[in-house]
């Protein structure tokens, strides 16, 4: 697989550790170049971990976030780039605050997308990964990281588009990550009810409509990597202001995870090569000529 590459546009650092991570944990594994690009350094993300809500690290976000996210790498294996946009941070209120000037959200289209291209056309690489249109939740990064995706996946292979970002190159399919589930959610908390245990997922579940699930209607993809799930764990505590230790990430044991829910999921979005679906490989289908 040493010639095959991968690409996961994240809008944040500890994006990438909790979504897709042990699949990119185990192509990289197998000898896949994978590439992270995170478009913004985070720099408006709360402190999310009680411990780390401390003097010593308020004031230093971004520089904090840059380390967590090299560690993660690190410990995921994969390479990383940073886009260079600002963390539009997530608003709040009733009517929503504005978002604040010079944000990624706010950024033109064309300019984020430019800058995209450019990575692509240096990266090449076959597979991209990304959120789809709701941005998994709604972040206004999430959703533009989705747009800028989507953009930079039709432009990168176009001569006449951004002429100076490099030589063109097309990527061969493009996917969305869909990590939150309501299946698995429900297996998992059915297998605490089954130990005679409270689960973590009863106020989600209870608020989420069976009938708008999107597993069986929108995955086409699904990679085992039950083996990387340690690595994947490891890597989001590495990101220590955003992750709890304690929180509902780690509330399943791994062992009831890699026996009852050993994958994780994608919609193949868009492809340049004929595909036969449901898949078990992202790079089904790809043929490597350079």
């Amino acid at each position: 697989m040493s010639e095959l590459r991968l690409m996961a546009v994240h809008a944040h650092p500890d994006d990438e550790s909790s979504k897709g991570a042990a699949t990119m944990a185990k192509y990289a594994d197998a000898g896949a170049r994978v590439m992270v690009v995170t478009l913004t350094g985070g720099e408006r993300g709360d402190i999310l971990n009680p411990a780390m809500d401390i003097p010593e690290v308020h004031g230093r976000m971004a520089e904090i976030r840059r380390d967590e996210m090299a560690r993660a790498a690190e410990i995921l294996g994969v390479e990383h780039r940073w886009l260079g946009f600002v963390d539009s941070g997530l608003p709040e209120g009733d009517p929503l605050p504005p978002l604040p000037d010079g944000c990624f959200a706010l950024a033109p289209l064309e300019e984020s997308t430019e800058a995209l291209v450019r990575v692509i056309r240096e990266f090449r690489p076959h597979v991209m990964t990304t959120y789809d249109e709701t941005g998994g939740y709604p972040h206004p990064d999430h959703i533009r990281c989705h747009e800028v995706s989507v953009a930079a996946y039709e432009a990168a292979g176009d001569y006449l588009r951004y002429p100076d970002a490099g030589e063109p190159w097309n990527v061969s399919k493009l996917y969305y990550i869909h990590g939150f589930l309501r299946d698995r959610m429900q297996t998992l908390q059915d297998e605490f009810a089954k130990h005679g245990l409270e689960g973590p997922f009863a106020k989600w579940l209870e608020h989420w409509n069976p009938d708008r699930d999107i597993f069986a209607k929108r995955v086409t993809t699904r990679v085992e990597c039950a083996k990387y799930f340690p690595q994947r764990d490891d890597a989001l505590r590495a990101h220590a202001t955003q992750i709890d230790p304690n929180s509902f990430f780690f509330a399943a044991p791994l062992e009831w995870q890699e026996r009852l829910w050993p994958t994780e999921e994608f919609e193949l979005a868009r492809s340049r090569i004929p595909v036969t679906l449901p898949e078990t490989d992202l790079f089904e289908g790809v043929e490597v000529d350079r």
